[in-house]
């Protein structure tokens, strides 16, 4: 009966590590840059607070943004990093700034995934 138990205890304990494994391996919901990208846009970016996806409000719409560093072959991610001047609304630019402080805090995959957002979005 001790030789039962055991080998039920062994089989349970090494097949519970096996599960967690293939949960590691393959997680069920696999985030693409463009969901990351609008879950940074509308979460800790607040970009949301000044800009809509085909709306002006404070800011720029994003399918405009888009466009516009599409057609001038802008750089979206340098723009974030304020290593680049602004293309779009010129204007606004000392708005922005305040905003700097988060989008340079943020990593490359971030504002990578903030780009595939923005070119997501374009008409």
């Amino acid at each position: 009966m001790k030789k039962l138990i055991l080998v039920l205890f062994f089989n349970l304990l090494f097949s519970c590590k096996e599960e967690n494994k293939k949960e590691q391996l393959y997680p069920e919901t696999i985030q693409t840059p463009i969901q990351l990208g609008q879950e940074i846009f509308e979460g800790k970016g607040n970009c949301v607070a000044c800009h809509l996806v085909n709306k002006k409000v404070i800011g720029p719409s994003i399918q405009e943004m888009a466009k516009i560093y599409k057609d001038k072959k802008g750089s979206i991610i340098d723009f974030l990093k304020n290593d680049a001047k602004p293309i779009v609304d010129p204007s606004q630019y000392d708005v922005m700034k305040t905003n700097f402080i988060i989008t340079k805090s943020m990593s490359d995959e971030e504002l990578k995934a903030i780009e595939a957002y923005i070119y997501y979005n374009i008409e």
